[in-house]
């Protein structure tokens, strides 16, 4: 499957503090994960908000692909997630949890066995604005599904959640992460 590129912009400010366009290509970390997984491209994060903006600083570097955003941070990636295959059905609780771990994340797997809603179903601690680019996306929660398309926009609010491509066909969805805080005895 031949996937459309996208460019990164960022701008920034010049030395007399006019706006510039700082870099304009591709996103630079993209990543497979797993064998047939969804494609990650990090975008840009920050790492407190309000974000400090300088003259012609760079993204924070960071030593691995991670899931939520930085605490008091914020992530925007693309993922660009693979029609599902029959053997995505047969993984179980241990696999879900290295899946989870190959995004510094694998306390976000709810899978415990038995036969969840969808083998991927996990649980971040941060507010997600998902938009749909391309294709169709099922977002699963705990007690329904709902399907959303190109143009549509989900707000995951640190709920347990799964997605599932049943189109056939890639889907490509940009999400903005921003780190959150339990409350209401959510935790």
């Amino acid at each position: 499957m031949t996937l459309k590129p996208f460019r990164r912009v960022v701008t920034g400010h010049d030395g007399a503090g006019r706006a510039i366009i700082q870099s304009d290509a591709p996103p630079t970390r993209v990543q497979i994960v797993g064998q047939s997984g969804p494609t990650f491209y990090e975008v840009w994060n920050t790492r407190e908000t309000p974000a400090l903006i300088d003259r012609d600083g760079a993204e924070p570097a960071e030593a691995q692909l991670m899931l939520a955003p930085p605490s008091h941070g914020t992530r925007i990636r693309v993922l660009d997630i693979p029609p599902e295959t029959e053997e995505m059905a047969k993984i179980d609780a241990a696999a879900a949890r290295e899946h989870f771990a190959l995004v510094g994340a694998a306390e976000a797997s709810t899978h415990g066995g038995g036969q969840p809603r969808h083998p991927f179903m996990h649980r971040t601690q941060s507010i997600d604005y998902g938009i749909v680019l391309e294709g169709e996306i099922t977002l699963i929660v705990d007690d329904a599904e709902t399907t959303v398309r190109a143009g549509d926009i989900v707000v995951q609010r640190g709920t347990n959640h799964g997605w599932a491509n049943r189109s056939g066909r890639n889907c490509r969805i940009a999400f903005v992460l921003i780190d959150g805080r339990f409350t209401d005895g959510l935790g």
